[in-house]
C-alpha cells in the first residue's frame, strides 16, 4: 500500500543529504541546500562506482582527504543497498496488493466500518475517509521497520542520528496524527466538490488544491513545523545583519530569518525559505551554522531534552562560517531573483491542471474500475488513485526526468547570479564544506546522475564558480 498510496523516498541535500524534519513536497519554495531524487530501483551503475572509486581521484586532491572520501563512499554503499531493498520491499508489496485484490478488499473492510458507524453505502465521502485512514494506517505500519532501520542502523553507524527511539516514535505518532488533520479534511471537500461540480468539476477541483497549497505553503513553519522542532529568530549579530542587507541589496522582502534546532534528530544540514509577496522568511538548520551547531558545542552537563536526543559531539566543526552562509543564501536568493520559484509553482499548476482534465476525461470508463476489481461500483476516491497512481505513471516519469533538467539549469544560474554578488569564493567553500559535513561522494555514474540528481554533481559546480573564483 506504500507504493500504491505514493510514498516519496526523495533524500534532502544532494550534498549530499539533508537533516532535520523537511517541509513537504506540497510546499512551493526553494531548499537552501541541494537535492537529488533518490532511485526506487537499483542504481546498478551508480554502485558499481562506489564499490570501485576507491581512492580520491586526482581532480579532487585538493578539496576532499582520503579518509573522508572513503567514510562518504562507505555511506552510499550502505544508502544504496538500503534503497534497493527497500525499493523492491515496495514493489512486491504493490504488487501483491493488486494481484490479491488488496484495494477492493480495504474499500469493503471501510464499508463495514462505516455501516457499523450508522452510515450507509450512500455516504461515499465517509468510506472513503475509513479507507485513507486505513491506507494510510497500512502505509506507516510495514514501513515502520525500514524507517527504523534507515535511522538507527544506516545513520547511527555513519554518525548522523540523533534521535533517540523514544524520541523517533513519539516524532512519527505525532508526524500521523498531524498528517491525518490536513489529509482527511482536504480530501472530503475535494471529494465532494468532484461530485456536485458538475461537467467543469475538474476546473473547480484544481483550483481548490491551488488554495490549499498556497495555505499550506502560508502556515507550515509557523503552526505545522514547530510542532516538530523547536524554531528561534536568529540573533542579533554580524550573521543576520549581513543577511538583512544582501536581501536589501536585491531588494528581497525579508522579514525574519529563524534558527531550527535540526540538531536534535540529525546532523545533516538544511536550510529554505519560504513566504508570499512581502512576507519572505529564511529557515536555517542549526547544523549548516558553524557557529550556532549544537554538534560543535561541549554537551550540557543536566539537560532535560538530552533524554530525548543524542549529544554526540563530533571531534570535527560542522557547518558553514558566516561568510559561506552568506554565498549559500546568494544562491537561493538568486532562485527568487531569477523568478525560479514562480516557474516551478506556474510548471506545477499547469500539470495540476492538465492532470485533472485527464481525470475528468477517464473517470467514467468503468473498464478501468473493473480491471481493479470494482465491478459494481465506482468510487471516486479510487478512480483518483486508479488515473493519478497507475494510469499517469509513464507521464509522470517523463515530466520528472524534464523537471529535472530544468532544476539543474536553474542552479546552475543561482550559482552565477551568487558570482554577480561577489560569493563565488565562498560558495565554492561552503559547497566543499557541505558535501564533507554530509558525506557527499563527489563522483557520479553520468547516466544515473542525469536522470536522478536534480542538481548538477559536485565537481560540475566547482568547475564553473572556479573561474570567478580565481579573478
Amino acid at each position: 500500500m506504500r507504493k500504491l498510496m505514493g510514498r516519496s523516498r526523495d533524500s534532502l541535500i544532494k550534498v549530499k543529504e539533508g537533516g532535520g524534519k523537511k517541509p513537504p513536497q506540497w510546499l512551493q519554495r526553494q531548499s537552501l541546500t541541494t537535492s537529488h531524487k533518490q532511485a526506487d530501483t537499483w542504481p546498478v551503475s551508480q554502485r558499481r562506482v562506489y564499490r570501485t572509486t576507491t581512492h580520491v581521484p586526482q581532480e579532487l586532491g585538493q578539496i576532499m582527504d582520503s579518509e573522508t572520501f572513503e567514510k562518504s563512499r562507505l555511506y552510499q554503499l550502505d544508502k544504496s543497498a538500503f534503497s534497493f531493498w527497500s525499493g523492491l520491499y515496495s514493489e512486491v508489496e504493490g504488487t501483491m496488493i493488486l494481484l490479491c485484490g488488496g484495494i477492493p478488499f480495504l474499500w469493503n473492510l471501510s464499508g463495514q466500518i462505516s455501516g457499523r458507524a450508522g452510515f450507509g453505502p450512500e455516504y461515499e465521502i465517509f468510506q472513503s475517509l475509513v479507507f485513507l485512514l486505513l491506507a494510510t494506517l497500512f502505509s506507516a505500519v510495514t514501513g515502520l521497520p525500514w524507517s527504523l532501520y534507515n535511522t538507527f542502523v544506516i545513520e547511527e553507524k555513519h554518525g548522523f542520528n540523533q534521535q533517540t527511539l523514544g524520541f523517533f516514535f513519539k516524532d512519527a505518532i505525532k508526524k500521523f496524527i498531524v498528517t491525518q488533520c490536513i489529509l482527511l479534511p482536504v480530501t472530503s471537500l475535494l471529494l465532494y466538490i468532484i461530485k456536485i461540480g458538475g461537467d467543469y468539476f475538474f476546473i473547480y477541483a484544481w483550483l481548490f488544491t491551488l488554495v490549499v497549497s498556497l495555505v499550506l505553503v502560508t502556515i507550515y513553519a509557523d503552526y505545522i513545523a514547530p510542532l516538530f522542532d523547536k524554531f528561534i529568530p536568529l540573533p542579533e549579530g554580524e550573521l543576520k545583519q549581513q543577511i538583512e542587507t544582501m536581501a536589501k541589496s536585491i531588494d528581497f522582502p525579508l522579514t525574519k530569518v529563524y534558527v531550527v534546532e535540526g540538531s536534535k534528530r540529525s546532523s545533516h544540514s538544511n536550510a529554505y525559505f519560504y513566504g508570499f509577496f512581502k512576507n519572505k522568511r529564511i529557515v536555517l538548520f542549526d547544523t549548516l551554522l558553524e557557529d550556532y551547531s549544537a554538534l560543535n558545542k561541549e554537551p550540557a552537563g543536566e539537560d532535560g531534552e538530552n533524554e530525548e536526543t543524542k549529544s554526540k559531539t563530533k571531534n570535527k566543526k560542522q557547518g558553514c562560517k558566516n561568510e559561506e552562509v552568506l554565498a549559500v543564501l546568494g544562491h537561493e536568493l538568486g532562485h527568487w531573483k531569477l523568478g525560479h520559484t514562480v516557474k516551478n509553482i506556474i510548471i506545477s499548476q499547469m500539470n495540476s491542471f492538465l492532470c485533472f482534465f485527464l481525470f475528468a476525461v477517464l473517470i467514467g470508463q468503468k473498464e478501468l474500475f473493473a480491471a481493479f476489481g470494482f465491478y459494481d461500483t465506482q468510487p471516486t476516491l479510487i478512480g483518483l488513485m486508479i488515473i493519478f497512481q497507475f494510469i499517469f505513471s509513464p507521464y509522470n516519469e517523463v515530466l520528472s526526468f524534464c523537471l529535472t533538467v530544468l532544476s539543474r539549469r536553474f542552479e546552475f544560474q543561482a550559482d552565477a547570479f551568487a558570482k554577480e554578488l561577489g560569493k563565488a569564493k565562498d560558495l565554492y567553500s561552503a559547497l566543499i564544506k557541505l558535501n564533507k559535513d554530509n558525506l557527499g561522494f563527489p563522483v557520479s555514474d553520468w547516466i544515473f546522475s542525469m536522470w536522478h540528481y536534480s542538481h548538477p554533481p559536485l565537481l560540475e559546480r566547482l568547475q564553473a564558480l572556479k573561474d570567478a573564483k580565481q579573478e
